[in-house]
């Protein structure tokens, strides 16, 4: 059997749902646009994307939002070919 796959599985799992719950944030703003990012794209994410998204959580409230909107340019930190990426189809939905 494959059960170290299913392990995995359930990992990738848990630290999904670990950045569902850190994508809530205090503007109301940041919390729609990742609701519906999540609802898009939320079983797709590949583990770079997720560790990706975990970076991109890292930021203040205000600096992500204006990130999001493409008001600003990634900071050096989220210059990774991965965040960039993500932050395409974040910026798309």
């Amino acid at each position: 059997m494959h059960e170290p796959q299913a392990g995995a599985a359930d990992a990738g799992d848990a630290a999904l749902r670990r950045l569902r719950w850190r994508a809530r944030r205090g503007l109301l703003e940041n919390d729609l646009l990742f609701t519906r990012f999540f609802a898009r794209h939320g079983d797709a994410l590949q583990p770079a994307q997720v560790a990706a998204l975990g970076s991109l959580l890292e930021l203040d409230d205000n600096t992500l939002l204006a990130l999001l909107l493409g008001h600003v340019e990634p900071p050096p930190e989220a210059q990774a070919a991965q965040q960039l990426g993500l932050l395409d189809l974040l910026r798309a939905d």
